[in-house]
């Protein structure tokens, strides 16, 4: 995934380098599964016990968490170096972001249009709604946040839609380099 050659990335290499979300589904169910086995081993829990969350239980869940912002952060890699846009989000502060408290509520919906943006100026129509990507992604962590691992994989499955946009979008003709490029800042 290094595009710093100089010289604009093939259309290949940028789908090449778009996130492997499938990853991510793996991840998540082994989250789940692990919370489906601390479940089992532990039926008072369900009855509303409170408890510790144990290493095993934990750990899954933290490192499917840190794929999630790998893999945001790859997906604004390959839209800064699409060639004749230019993206307002850097890969930085795309995973940055999240970490802002208050913030990245309002952050779980911005970047996610902006993705939306290129992808409908590079199909040149109204192809994915910034709105509808926006809210896909903001809903899909609130249900992460109330199902714990269990919702981990709506946050990928979000994050999947997303990406199959955009290799849709790499792979169509690209724009004429003469026609407004998008920038929001």
């Amino acid at each position: 995934m290094d595009f710093s050659r100089g010289e604009a990335p093939q259309t290949a290499e940028m789908v090449a380098a778009l996130p492997k979300v499938w990853i991510g589904y793996l991840l998540s169910l082994a989250s789940f599964i692990a919370l489906a086995i601390h479940f089992y081993e532990n039926p008072g829990i369900a009855d509303g016990n409170p408890f510790t969350p144990p290493l095993y239980l934990f750990l899954p869940a933290f490192v499917t968490l840190v794929y999630w912002f790998v893999c945001v952060y790859r997906l604004h890699v390959v839209l800064k170096h699409a060639p004749g846009w230019k993206h307002p989000i850097s890969p930085a502060r795309a995973a940055g972001f999240h970490f802002i408290p208050i913030y990245c509520i309002y952050w779980l919906y911005k970047w996610p249009t902006e993705v939306a943006k290129f992808v409908d100026w590079r199909l040149q129509r109204d192809a994915l709604s910034p709105v509808r990507a926006g809210l896909f992604v903001f809903f899909s962590y609130a249900a992460c946040v109330l199902l714990g691992p269990g919702g981990l994989l709506l946050m990928f499955l979000s994050l999947s839609y997303l990406t199959e946009w955009v290799r849709r979008a790499l792979l169509s003709p690209p724009r004429s380099f003469g026609e407004a490029v998008h920038s929001s800042e």
